[in-house]
C-alpha cells in the first residue's frame, strides 16, 4: 500500500521540518510514503474565503486519481485513538487500498468538491493546531500506527 500525504502550503519552520523528516526517514521501513506539498494561493489576500477554498480544491483535485482512497484530516472527521488509528490503516491495507491519500487543507478548510471527494475524514484532536503542525502530528501518529502494526515496543499502553 502507498500513502500519500498531501498538504496546502509548505511546512516553514525548522523545528518542524525536522520532526517531520525524522519520522518520514523512519516510515520508509514500513510503507512507501510520498509527502506532496501544493503552494500556497498567490494573492489570497484578495480573494474570499469560499475563493481561496475553491481555488485550493481546484489544485487538491487535480493531485488525487479515482483510485484513491482519501482521508480528510478534518477538525469534524472521526476521533480515533493511536491503537484505532492503527487498526484503520491495516484494514484499508488487507482490503487492498493502493493508495491511501490523507489531505491538510489551507487555513479556512475544504471546499464541498473536496468534501465531496473524500471517503473519510479524520481529526487528530479536537482542538484546534496550527497546519504547520498538524504535518508533524500526522506523521508521528502515521510511524505509531505502523508500529503498532508490527507489534513493536514504540507505543505504551
Amino acid at each position: 500500500m502507498k500513502i500519500t500525504f498531501l498538504t496546502v502550503g509548505k511546512t516553514e519552520d525548522a523545528y518542524l521540518k525536522d520532526g517531520i523528516n525524522k519520522y518520514l526517514t523512519r516510515l520508509k521501513h514500513y510503507t512507501r510514503l510520498t509527502l506532496v506539498e501544493i503552494d500556497e494561493l498567490k494573492n489570497a489576500k484578495s480573494l474570499t474565503r469560499e475563493q481561496q477554498k475553491a481555488k485550493e480544491a481546484e489544485l487538491i483535485l487535480k493531485k488525487i486519481t479515482q483510485l484513491d482512497h482519501v482521508i480528510l484530516l478534518d477538525e469534524n472527521g472521526m476521533e480515533l485513538s493511536s491503537t484505532q488509528f492503527a487498526a484503520y490503516i491495516d484494514k484499508k491495507a488487507l482490503a487492498s487500498v493502493a493508495n491511501l491519500v490523507f489531505v491538510v487543507g489551507g487555513p479556512y478548510g475544504f471546499d464541498p468538491s473536496v468534501y465531496a471527494r473524500a471517503n473519510d475524514k479524520i481529526s487528530l484532536s479536537a482542538m484546534t493546531f496550527s497546519h504547520q503542525m498538524v504535518r508533524l502530528f500526522f506523521v508521528e501518529q502515521l510511524y505509531r500506527a505502523f508500529t503498532i502494526i508490527k507489534g513493536e515496543p514504540y507505543h505504551h499502553q
